[in-house]
């Protein structure tokens, strides 16, 4: 083992910050493993810009001096990307060393019980843990659809990010994200048509507001196809250059860009889960109500689902940590120590 910690967690989204902070709090030693920005999916790409464009957009939707140029510099300044390709992390990186926890770079595996390898730019690195939780989070899912190799599709990243305006957009898959992203486009000018394989939009939404959420979408121009599905996109085949989309029901859709928004994918591949006799190629984790997947090893946030919000992910991760200090507990219960995760520190209990 090159080091030994009492925690290394694998992704610093919100779940693995949460769990990371209150290990480090309980006087745990804690690595953290990330091979992209700290802070996660929320900061950069999801939930803050989203909501930065949603209020410029309702702005500019009554007439309000906040047009698309204004949005795009409020968005980059909410998440830290100002004059720059990608956000800065450096404020997540700030918090995370200020709470004593290890900042290691790179794709975490597992490599066995206890043991988690590092690979990045330089030599992997092994890792020794008493406890590891996996945080990774989930990716846009990428639908097979004939022709879809030959453009360049959008996912969420691309559509809260852009700092240029598509002439148009189609939008497959009507989730938060579809619906969402269709009112920030349609009250900026895109042409904008969104595509429902359901009978409604915003399926998981009661009936009531899906349909309140479709008449005000419709009132800003978006158009709408429900119960049809992509089977075939054709580069470049449409008007003007743009990407033409044809739907099961036989007609098409066209738009200059064109957005992936049909729900999001577990990235499993990759995590070393056959080293501790779990199949990898499975949709999702067989996770039991303590977050364990294993004996020392917990998920959090949207691999232990259900739900695949920001908040949840903060309390699994503190969950996780919680419920793997009482099983230390209970393991030491025969002697006290002051350095104990989860029992006492400068004798006062820990919470």
């Amino acid at each position: 083992m090159d080091e030994q910690f009492d925690f290394v967690i694998i992704g610093a989204g919100s779940a693995g910050e949460a769990a990371a902070n209150l290990a480090r709090a309980r006087g745990a030693s804690v690595a953290v493993i990330e091979r992209e920005l700290v802070g996660g999916s929320c900061p950069f790409w999801s939930c803050l810009p989203s909501k930065a464009l949603l209020h410029a957009a309702a702005i500019h939707a009554i007439g309000g001096d906040y047009d698309w140029t204004n949005a795009s510099a409020r968005r980059d300044f909410v998440i830290d990307r100002e004059g720059a390709d990608a956000p800065n992390d450096a404020s997540h990186v700030r918090d995370l060393e200020k709470a004593g926890a290890t900042l290691v770079r790179g794709t975490g595996r597992l490599s066995g019980s206890g043991r988690v390898t590092v690979t990045g730019d330089g030599p992997a690195r092994m890792i020794g843990a008493r406890f590891v939780v996996i945080a990774v989070g989930s990716v846009p899912t990428v639908p097979q659809i004939e022709g879809l190799d030959t453009i360049e599709p959008w996912t969420s990243r691309q559509a809260t990010s852009t700092r240029d305006l598509p002439a148009s957009l189609v939008i497959l898959g009507a989730g938060a994200t579809g619906v969402e992203m269709a009112q920030v486009f349609a009250r900026y000018g895109v042409t904008t048509t969104l595509v429902a394989s359901g009978s409604r939009i915003y399926p998981k939404g009661h009936p009531r507001n899906s349909a309140a959420l479709e008449a005000t979408l419709r009132g800003d121009g978006v158009e709408i196809r429900t119960g049809v599905r992509a089977v075939r996109i054709r580069g470049g085949a449409g008007a003007s250059g743009s990407h033409r989309i044809d739907l099961s029901d036989g007609s098409a859709a066209e738009g200059h860009a064109v957005l992936l928004a049909a729900g999001r994918t577990l990235p499993l591949a990759g995590l070393g889960l056959e080293t501790i006799g779990i199949d990898s190629g499975r949709a999702r984790l067989n996770i039991g109500p303590d977050l364990r997947i294993a004996d020392t090893v917990f998920v959090a946030g949207d691999l232990a689902g259900p739900e695949m919000h920001t908040h949840l992910a903060h309390y699994q991760g503190q969950m996780a940590v919680r419920i793997a200090s009482m099983t230390l507990r209970g393991n030491q219960s025969s002697r006290t120590s002051s350095t104990a995760i989860g029992l006492q520190r400068s004798g006062s209990p820990v919470p």
